[in-house]
C-alpha cells in the first residue's frame, strides 16, 4: 500500500495544535526545513519541538509563532552564532514566550532510546552536576539499585511525530539513510507517527537490496513525502553540500522582528510550496551545491 502524499497533506493530517513535533534528527545534516517551513504555512500553533540540533529551523518556527515549548540539545544557528527569534521568544516572550527543557545530545539521545524500548528511562552519569537537571524535569536524579551511587534518570521522549530525511524510500516506507544519521533510528522507533521526507523514490526491490541501510520497519512509517531538496540549506550526504551563505544571509536579516517578518514573507509564505522555493533559490544557485566527485561503498554480497 502506498504511503507517499504531499507535504501538505502530511503535515494537516499529523501536526495537530498542540503536537510534540521531531525535526533534525541527522544534526547538522538531513534537516526537513521542507517540514517545518510547511507547518509555519499552516499556521499550526501551541507546538513543542524537539530535536537534538536543528540548526537555524527552530529559530524559524518560534519567531514564526509555531512553539510554546522546546526540547532540545541546542537552537541557533551554527555557523553565524545566536537565533535571534529564540533569544527573543525567552528572553522577552515575543512573539510569545517558550519554555525550555534543555538536553545533551547524549541524553536526548537516551530519551528516545527508552521510548523505543518501552521502559520508563534510561540511566546515565553523564548528566550529573549540570545544569540540565534545573530546565529539564524529564532529567532527575536516583540512586542507583545496586550500589547506591548518584544516577540521572533520563525520562522517555515519546514525539507525537517525527519528520525523518533520508536519500530514498519506497512507497511503502522502507527507506535508506547513510552518512551522519544522528538520531534518526531512535526518532523513527520513538515516535508515535514517522513521515519520511525522500529525496529519491525507489522500488521496493532497491530498498531490499541492501536491507542493513534500511533505516527502520516499514510498519513504523505513516507517510512518505517524496520533496527534492527538503533539506536545504542544511546538507544531504552524497546529493548536495551546506549553504552557508543562506545561514549567514538569515543571521544578518533576522535581528530585528521586521526582519525576521520580511524573511518569512519572501521564503516561506512567499513561494507556495517547496517547488516554489527551490524555484526561487534558482538552478545556478543549487548546481553550486551538488557535491563534485562520487564516493561509492564497496559493494556487498548478501549471498548465502
Amino acid at each position: 500500500m502506498s504511503k507517499v502524499m504531499s507535504m501538505r497533506d502530511a503535515v494537516e493530517r499529523f501536526v495537530p495544535d498542540g503536537a510534540s513535533v521531531l525535526l533534525g534528527a541527522g544534526l547538522e545534516g538531513l534537516i526537513p526545513f521542507a517540514a517545518g517551513h510547511e507547518i509555519m504555512r499552516q499556521r499550526k500553533h501551541n507546538l513543542t519541538l524537539l530535536g537534538p540540533i536543528s540548526d537555524m529551523l527552530f529559530d524559524q518556527m518560534i519567531g514564526s509563532g509555531c512553539a510554546t515549548r522546546v526540547c532540545a540539545a541546542w537552537v541557533g544557528n551554527v555557523s553565524a552564532g545566536l537565533g535571534h527569534c529564540y533569544r527573543r521568544a525567552v528572553e522577552h516572550g515575543i512573539p510569545h514566550p517558550v519554555e525550555v527543557h534543555d538536553h545533551s545530545n547524549f541524553t536526548f539521545a537516551l530519551a528516545l532510546s527508552a521510548a523505543a524500548q518501552g521502559v520508563p528511562y534510561m540511566p546515565t552519569r553523564t548528566a550529573l552536576g549540570t545544569d540540565l537537571l534545573k530546565t529539564n524535569p524529564g532529567l532527575r536524579v536516583i540512586e542507583s539499585p545496586y550500589d547506591g551511587s548518584p544516577l540521572v534518570a533520563v525520562q522517555a521522549l515519546e514525539p507525537d511525530v517525527a519528520f525523518v530525511a533520508v536519500q530514498r524510500a519506497d512507497e511503502e516506507g522502507a527507506a535508506h539513510c547513510w552518512g551522519a544519521m544522528g538520531v534518526a533510528a531512535e526518532a523513527c522507533l520513538a515516535s508515535r507517527s514517522v513521515v519520511l521526507v525522500a529525496e529519491q523514490l525507489a522500488s521496493h526491490e532497491t530498498i531490499e537490496s541492501d536491507p542493513n541501510r534500511v533505516l527502520a520497519p516499514h510498519f513504523r512509517v505513516s507517510a512518505v513525502v517524496h520533496e527534492p531538496f527538503a533539506c536545504h540549506p542544511s546538507p544531504m550526504q552524497g546529493f548536495y553540500g551546506r549553504d552557508h551563505a543562506a545561514y549567514h544571509a538569515y543571521h544578518d536579516v533576522t535581528r530585528t522582528e521586521t526582519g525576521f517578518a520580511a524573511w518569512e514573507n519572501e521564503w516561506v509564505h512567499g513561494v507556495g510550496d517547496r517547488r516554489g522555493y527551490i524555484a526561487k533559490l534558482g538552478h545556478e544557485r543549487l548546481e553550486r551545491l551538488f557535491i563534485r566527485r562520487r564516493r561509492l561503498a564497496a559493494e556487498v554480497d548478501y549471498g548465502l
